[in-house]
Parts: structure tokens; C-alpha cells; sequence
């Protein structure tokens, strides 16, 4: 009963949302999700305490568990669909135990990268309301743990995004595209200003923390790529998702693995790799080269970054509660529809209420490692999904086929189990405890509300 799997069902069935993303869409919401705190803090942070210059290296690693994680959902995502993602893919391929897990992993790792990052984007916002003169007070500019009373800045994007998600799809594609559009720009403008004053020396050593270094340095920069899943989550959204999603994972990815590991040369190359365990060393590099103007298109740069990180996790969190409460195991009152939005109101409002009062009050601490291990645990689920669909299910319909199954697959599995291994203890204990809370929920609730179970 535990594994009970879901029928792969038909593809148009009509959920209530629009059907209105194309393959760019798709694109440009992989990469409003995966460029932000990566690419303008993470970089500079994870070089200078982990791996050096070799943080190139770090990323090479990182991308190609991505990628291996990235052909599976492609696969998956054309050949099944679903609003849910890794959710629905396990459900389909690993059962239902599996898919609730799987799920929940997916709620913890979504609920506290859009708190984490909301939490980056304020202090961007407060230091760009700084530099022109206006200084908001620590007590309502920070949480609890930071000195402060509320967080407030992080409170206002979250409502703010709540909101333009309520409006319906057109409204948020809109918002991404232009905010990509910017933070593409300013990525570009710290190019064409890095490639003209690299000094090779400061490429040596190459990797001053050795081997380990370059695998935590990996395991840190894995969150970089947190929200490339996303783009499986508007599979009910897509004009043409069998064709549509797996251009738009593969695409996005592709894009923003080759921006890191140029931003990271170049970074590592124009200043000390120790100078950069900074708050925000992509500026701090630009300072030190005379460029103070630049600090500023950063922070312009990073707040639109930003943005559209929160903006786009925070979508795929309320498509996944729908999918989840859609099978039963969460209330049915998430899967509703607005009818006149065709956006799902309930989920949306409630995430909104949970992930602002983690990023307003709530410190994040080690804690923010948890959206790692969660995304890790989901991509292998994905991969096994691929191997036992294909064993089971050989004559599915698959517009997109994974190579080399089941090799590849299972190296994307070692792959990620491998990365988790480097995550700290105290990462494992918070994971632990997650997966103990879900399987009370599960166990006491979700089992016997479960679509499947009432069928039998």
C-alpha cells in the first residue's frame, strides 16, 4: 500500500491554470531562478573560504550533477508532466511513500531558499537605500537574531511577490523577464569590465585547500543551482510541455552553469581570491579595481537578481502544495483554482504568511543548508524514477530520452549522495528532524486521505 504508484495519466487534462509558456518562458524562469545570491555573494564567499580559484573547478562538479539531475527531469517532465515535479515523477515511478518524502523535502528546501534569499535581498535593498541617503533603522530593517525587531524589507518583497502571484501567470511572467533582463545586463557589464584587468598570478595556487576544498566548495555552490527544478513545476502552465520543458531545463541550465564559471574566473582573477569573503565581493572586486560606480549597478543588479529568486521558487512551492493536496495528502483547499486568475489563491496566500514570518523573525542560520540536502534528496529521487520508469513502463511515449540509462541516472544518484556527504552534521540532525515531523504528517494524516486509497 506504502508504494502504490499513481497512473500516468493524460497530459491535457484541465487543471484550471493557463496554459500560456513557451519554450523562452521557460528559459527565462530557469534562470530567474538559478542567477541571484549565487553569482553576486556565493561565488566571491565559497572561493575564499573553500577552494580558491579552483572554485571553477567547484563548479564544473556541481553543474554536472545538475546536469545528470537536469537530463532525468527532462526526461520525465516530457514524458509525464505534472505541476508537482520531482513530486509527481516519484509518485509515477517510486511510489506514493516515496513521493510524500520526496514532496516534503520539496517544501523545506522551497519555504527556506525564498526565506534565505528574501533575507539577501534585504540587505541589498537596505544598503541601495543607504548609498542614497536614506538609512532605515536596525529595528525593523533586521530579525531577532541580527539585532533587530522585523525584518521588515523581507516581509515587504514576500507580500509583494504574494500578490503578483495571486494576479495570475501573465502578470509574474512579465515581472521575470524584465528583472532577467536586468541582472543579465549587469552580469554582462561586470564582464566586459573583469576580462581587461585579470592578472594571471592571482590564479596561484590554484587550489590552496586541496581536493576537499574544491568539493565543499561544490557542496556550498550546489545552492547556486536551487530552483533549475522549478521550471518542471509549470508543466500544467506550458503551451507545449512535452517539447517546451525539457529546451527550457536543459537551456537554463546550460546558460547559467557557463555565466558562473565565467563570473568565477574572472572574479578570482581580477583580485586576491581572500579578499572576498565579503558580503558582497562582486562590488567590493569592482572597488578595489576604482570602478566605485559600479557598486551601485551591483546592488541595482543584485535586488532584480534577487527578485526574481524569491519569485520564482516561491511559484514552484504553491505548484507543488497544489499537486501534493490535488492526491489528497495535503488539504484539497490547496489545489483550488481562482477561476478568474486561474492562479491557485489558497496556496500562494498560505506560503506566503509561512515564508514571510521566517524571513521577518525567524534566524536562518545553518538551518539555510537544509534547502540543499532537500533539493539533493530530489534530484536522486528523480534519477531512480527514470530507472524504475524505464523497466516498468518501456513503451511510454518519450519525446526527450535520457542517454546511457540506467548509467547515467545512477551516477546521478552517487553524484548527489556524494555532495550530501559534505554538508555538516548539525545539516543531517535539521534534515532528520524534518523528515521525522513528515512522517508523523504522513502516517497520522495523508495516508488515509490519500486519492489513491479512497479509489482502491
Amino acid at each position: 500500500m506504502l508504494f502504490r504508484r499513481k497512473p500516468i495519466g493524460d497530459r491535457t487534462t484541465d487543471t484550471g491554470l493557463r496554459r500560456s509558456l513557451g519554450a523562452l518562458d521557460l528559459t527565462l524562469l530557469g534562470v530567474g531562478a538559478i542567477i541571484g545570491a549565487g553569482i553576486f555573494v556565493l561565488t566571491g564567499v565559497a572561493a575564499a573560504t573553500q577552494a580558491g580559484p579552483s572554485i571553477i573547478v567547484s563548479y564544473v562538479i556541481a553543474a554536472s550533477v545538475c546536469a545528470l539531475a537536469a537530463l532525468s527531469y527532462a526526461e520525465l517532465a516530457a514524458a509525464i508532466g505534472g505541476s508537482g515535479g520531482a513530486y509527481c515523477y516519484a509518485y509515477a515511478g517510486l511510489g506514493e511513500i516515496v513521493a510524500w518524502f520526496v514532496g516534503w523535502a520539496l517544501m523545506l528546501e522551497y519555504g527556506l531558499a525564498v526565506s534565505a534569499v528574501a533575507i539577501g535581498w534585504s540587505a541589498y535593498f537596505t544598503n541601495a537605500l543607504t548609498s542614497l541617503g536614506v538609512a532605515l533603522p536596525k529595528a525593523i530593517a533586521a530579525g531577532p537574531d541580527a539585532g533587530g525587531m522585523v525584518n521588515l524589507p523581507a516581509l515587504g518583497i514576500i507580500a509583494a511577490l504574494t500578490v503578483l502571484l495571486c494576479l495570475g501567470i501573465e502578470a509574474s511572467r512579465w515581472v521575470n523577464r524584465l528583472a532577467v533582463a536586468i541582472k543579465l545586463a549587469v552580469v554582462g557589464l561586470f564582464i566586459v569590465i573583469a576580462a581587461g584587468h585579470v592578472e594571471v598570478a592571482n590564479w596561484q595556487p590554484f587550489a590552496p585547500f586541496g581536493f576537499s576544498g574544491i568539493m565543499s566548495g561544490a557542496a556550498i555552490i550546489f545552492f547556486s543551482y536551487i530552483g533549475f527544478d522549478a521550471v518542471c513545476t509549470a508543466a500544467d502552465e506550458a503551451r507545449n510541455p512535452q517539447r517546451d520543458l525539457p529546451i527550457g531545463i536543459l537551456a537554463s541550465l546550460a546558460l547559467c552553469t557557463a555565466l558562473y564559471m565565467l563570473v568565477a574566473a574572472l572574479l578570482t582573477g581580477i583580485v586576491d581570491y581572500r579578499t572576498l569573503d565579503n558580503a558582497s565581493p562582486v562590488a567590493q572586486a569592482m572597488l578595489d579595481l576604482g570602478f566605485t560606480w559600479f557598486a551601485g549597478v551591483i546592488a541595482f543588479g543584485a535586488v532584480a537578481g534577487l527578485t526574481t529568486v524569491i519569485l520564482v521558487i516561491f511559484y514552484g512551492q504553491t505548484r507543488i502544495l497544489m499537486a501534493i493536496a490535488r492526491d489528497g495528502l495535503l488539504p484539497v483547499s490547496l489545489a483550488r483554482v481562482n477561476p478568474r486568475t486561474c492562479a491557485p489563491t489558497n496556496s500562494i496566500v498560505g506560503t506566503g504568511i509561512v515564508v514571510a514570518a521566517i524571513a521577518g523573525f525567524a534566524p536562518i542560520g545553518t538551518v539555510a543548508q537544509l534547502t540543499n540536502i532537500g533539493t539533493l534528496a530530489a534530484f536522486m529521487a528523480v534519477c531512480g524514477a527514470v530507472i524504475a520508469l524505464r523497466r516498468r513502463h518501456p513503451a511510454l511515449p518519450r519525446p526527450f530520452r535520457m542517454p546511457l540509462v540506467p548509467l547515467l541516472p545512477g551516477l546521478g544518484m552517487l553524484g548527489c549522495l556524494w555532495l550530501m556527504s559534505f554538508l555538516g552534521a548539525a545539516t543531517w540532525i535539521y534534515f532528520a528532524l524534518w523528515i521525522g515531523i513528515g512522517s508523523g504528517v504522513y502516517f497520522l494524516y495523508s495516508i488515509r486521505t490519500s486519492a489513491l486509497a479512497r479509489s482502491a
